[in-house]
């Protein structure tokens, strides 16, 4: 049996089986449910827009 593949979270840093692949980048199943719940009113919605900045800088690099 194989072991599972953990891909490293752009956002959260920790290290995740289950998620989306944006580019070359991973985002885990648990920060993609709290990015799409997160008002932009909110502190930690700039904080999802820098991680997620980094997915097009590394693209564009």
């Amino acid at each position: 049996m194989e072991d599972p593949v953990l891909v490293k979270c752009i956002v959260c840093g920790e290290e995740k089986q289950e998620g989306i692949q944006i580019a070359s980048e991973f985002i885990c199943d648990a920060c993609e449910a709290e990015i799409v719940r997160t008002d932009v009113m909110d502190v930690k919605y700039s904080f999802f827009i820098r991680q997620l900045k980094q997915i097009f800088y590394k693209q564009n690099a």
